[in-house]
């Protein structure tokens, strides 16, 4: 029992380093989707590439959304999502940035290329 009780934390402290692996893979998975979503949008010259990326994310996510200015054949849109953090002493400047690139549409073929 003595020993179990001097492990324990050892032991919580793996279980808890695992769950905020699991919380930057699930920051990386959310900045891809947005940054997925936003560049789709923009490339179809409707703009609001910018809330189709927050749309595409979980609504607690801190996140940013930078759609480019779409001039040449493509738009590209990159998301900055801010890692939630589970432990208390670890730094919480973490964050994960995905980029998209979609081809944009050529009106004059009246839809998307290829």
């Amino acid at each position: 029992m003595l020993e179990f009780a001097g492990y324990l934390p050892i032991l919580l402290l793996i279980g808890l380093a695992a769950i905020q692996l699991g919380l930057v893979g699930y920051a990386a998975n959310q900045a891809g989707s947005g940054a997925r979503a936003a560049a789709r949008v923009a490339s179809q010259g409707e703009g609001g590439g910018e809330a189709a990326g927050h749309a595409a994310m979980d609504s607690g996510i801190d996140a940013a959304v930078d759609v480019g200015d779409g001039s040449g054949e493509t738009t590209t849109a990159t998301v900055v999502v801010q890692v939630p953090t589970l432990l208390p002493f670890v730094d919480t400047d973490w964050t994960v940035e995905k980029s998209a690139t979609m081809p944009n549409d050529d009106p004059e073929a009246g839809g998307r290329p290829g």
